[in-house]
């Protein structure tokens, strides 16, 4: 096994675009009993993400990081800066995640409403996995403390996301009310579909939170954020280790 403490801005595995990518890059430099980079890849960090990244080095390595992630064995742990001051110290949150139709490739939160209007989408025109079925979605946040950023409120909190799900976590921060500093995605006024999709009355009903931050604060929060990179980090991992069996856990230090 081999773990690697990812840097933001770089690409887990090569993408479309020529960006240096940390698979290639250790699969250069390590030997490693694989055809390809490819090969070595049991789990992803997302381009902006930083932290604790596994790769596996043969075959049975590969096999059984495998098993371990489908069976939701492998302990991942990530701390974020969240725009304003939460109430509660710690809470889940429950919410089912689609595919975005209006805002592809990102995800938002599934209602019903959403997903009649899937009824009439093909899918030869829009692709397969916008007509996914909803999946079931569940992060635990607890909060770490409450301090500023560049004079506006916002909270450390560490986020486990039991489910695993794509972009699970900003989504779902973004629909409580407070999304992730310097998510330009799904943070104020992103790529992806405000509040996780949700219009006001469904905030209300699915993710009552009455200290969500305004949109004031996510507005400025958003601008004082815009030349960094979203604030999440990968800052544990553990597992069981598919030779010795042993449990292993690695971290590192949030650089935020």
């Amino acid at each position: 096994m081999i773990v690697v403490n990812k840097p933001a801005g770089c690409l887990t595995v090569a993408g479309k675009t020529p960006n240096p990518n940390i698979a290639q890059t250790v699969f250069d430099a390590i030997d490693v009993d694989l055809p390809t980079a490819d090969h070595m890849v049991v789990h992803r960090l997302g381009f902006d993400t930083s932290g604790m990244l596994v790769f596996a080095k043969n075959k049975a390595a590969v096999r059984g990081m495998n098993v371990e992630f489908q069976r939701r064995k492998v302990n991942r742990v990530y701390e974020a800066l969240v725009v304003g001051h939460m109430a509660k110290d710690e809470g889940l949150i429950s919410l089912p995640i689609m595919r975005d139709y209006q805002f592809p490739p990102y995800v938002r939160i599934s209602t019903d409403a959403h997903q009649r209007a899937l009824l009439h989408l093909d899918a030869e025109e829009v692709g397969k996995k916008i007509l996914e079925m909803p999946k079931s979605s569940l992060t635990k946040y607890k909060v770490v403390s409450r301090e500023q950023f560049k004079g506006y409120p916002v909270t450390r909190i560490t986020l486990t996301s039991i489910s695993g799900r794509y972009h699970q976590l900003n989504v779902h921060m973004a629909a409580f009310g407070h999304p992730i500093v310097g998510d330009r995605v799904y943070g104020y006024q992103g790529e992806a579909a405000s509040n996780g999709g949700l219009t006001d009355k469904e905030l209300n009903e699915l993710v009552p939170n009455l200290n969500r931050a305004s949109d004031d604060l996510q507005a400025a929060v958003a601008e004082a954020a815009k030349d960094g990179h979203p604030c999440i980090h990968a800052i544990k991992i553990g597992f069981r280790h598919p030779v010795s069996k042993s449990y292993v856990e690695f971290s590192s230090e949030s650089p935020f």
